[in-house]
């Protein structure tokens, strides 16, 4: 069988999804801001659930010391992870809209860069540019949603990461602890876990599911 048509697509998410929650998806912009373990497996679950719109936001390339938890390939190295990702998600969902930005945020390119995303995931390793974007969000959209990630790192239990309600319109993700200087580092395991804590909390405000 080869690629399915749009209908089919969509047709097999509307049974396994319902056709209004499925609307709700496929009209939804969302940004990833930041394409390592956390963004790279936050795009790839809200891509194979449907969403329409996806603002894919890095301005860092695929290295070698990416591949053990970050949804990239051997011959994606040395590519911007905007592009390698854009290309990996089109395979898992060919009728996705994908919007790549290869720049870092800033407070000069901030507006421009996230004015047309509904909900913003925040998915940076530096906590530089998670503060920038956490303060931004909060100070110049209000209105819109933001799920951000603290502490993922080590072999800690799996159960210990965990979605929190900040503020009406701010989630949390993550152990809230756990440092990467203290610890193995990343895992792959519990870095996808906090990705789908993320991915499964934008499937919940689409939902009108608004508690965390």
């Amino acid at each position: 069988m080869g690629i399915p048509t749009e209908k089919e697509w969509k047709e097999a998410l509307a049974k396994r999804q319902g056709r209004e929650l499925l609307e709700r998806f496929q009209n939804a912009s969302v940004a990833v801001c930041g394409l390592g373990g956390l963004g790279s497996c936050i795009a790839l679950c809200l891509a194979r659930a449907g969403i329409g719109k996806l603002i894919l936001i890095d301005y860092d390339r695929v290295d070698l010391s990416n591949l053990h938890r970050q949804q990239y390939k051997p011959k994606q190295i040395g590519l911007f992870k905007t592009d390698a990702l854009a290309e990996n998600l089109k395979e898992i969902n060919p009728y996705i809209r994908l919007e790549t930005i290869t720049e870092k945020i800033t407070d000069d390119n901030f507006f421009k860069l996230l004015k047309n995303a509904q909900i913003v995931c925040e998915a940076f390793d530096d906590p530089e540019a998670k503060a920038v974007l956490v303060n931004g969000v909060l100070e110049k959209f209000p209105e819109k949603y933001l799920i951000a990630a603290s502490g993922m790192a080590g072999l800690e239990s799996a159960n210990s990461i965990h979605t929190r309600k900040v503020m009406r319109h701010f989630y949390l993700c993550g152990d809230e602890c756990s440092d990467v200087e203290n610890s193995i580092g990343l895992t792959a395991s519990r870095v996808m876990i906090c990705a789908s804590h993320q991915a499964h909390m934008v499937l919940r405000i689409l939902a009108e599911k608004k508690d965390a």
